[in-house]
């Protein structure tokens, strides 16, 4: 994480290990949010004389840009909370669940989106190499790999053979996935 998250413990005494999972868990978190800026861990194990067991309850406060996160696992009477791995495991899933629907809400993405299949033809091809180019209607040249190519297609793939494909955008520019041979183009 890039900032150091601050973990309290109330009601018990602090644990090396309790902190560690916390540690393992708000890393995890990095995989659906790169930019927290802030994190507070509120482990607390309140007196209850109902209850043979402490419940464990587990607060969690997350700043990332433009928001606040927070999670509060108030478990009632929930008795897997007795054990306070559960009650940490059961609160940052919460968390993830909330910091996913947040970062899906603020990167401009309100639905999957789908891309639509596209046609062109095999304009270039190292079929030593297992690459190729597609060109697109507009005249554009996607590149695709062998293994984007649907089974047994490599094998029959050609220059000027009409195929099928998905454009993706990857880290070097857009790229075909799910090439589907369609058949010979009509420019031989």
């Amino acid at each position: 994480m890039q900032v150091e998250p601050v973990i309290s413990f109330r009601g018990m005494d602090s644990s090396e290990a309790v902190t560690a999972k916390i540690h393992e868990r708000l890393d995890k978190l990095e995989r659906f949010h790169d930019r927290i800026l802030a994190c507070h861990v509120v482990v607390e194990a309140p007196h209850r004389h109902k209850h043979k067991g402490k419940i464990y309850e587990v607060r969690i406060d997350l700043s990332v840009p433009g928001g606040e996160i927070v999670v509060n696992r108030e478990p009632g009477a929930d008795h897997a909370h007795e054990d306070v791995y559960v009650a940490i495991r059961d609160a940052f899933d919460a968390l993830r669940r909330q910091l996913e629907d947040y970062a899906r809400k603020h990167s401009g993405h309100r639905a999957k989106a789908h891309p639509t299949p596209q046609q062109g033809s095999v304009v270039r091809l190292f079929a030593d190499e297992g690459y190729g180019f597609i060109e697109t209607g507009t005249g554009r040249e996607i590149y695709f790999q062998r293994n984007s190519v649907a089974e047994g297609g490599w094998e029959v793939i050609d220059i000027n053979v009409d195929v099928r494909f998905t454009e993706v955008e990857g880290e070097k520019g857009p790229h075909a996935l799910n090439v589907t041979v369609i058949g010979p183009s009509d420019g031989d």
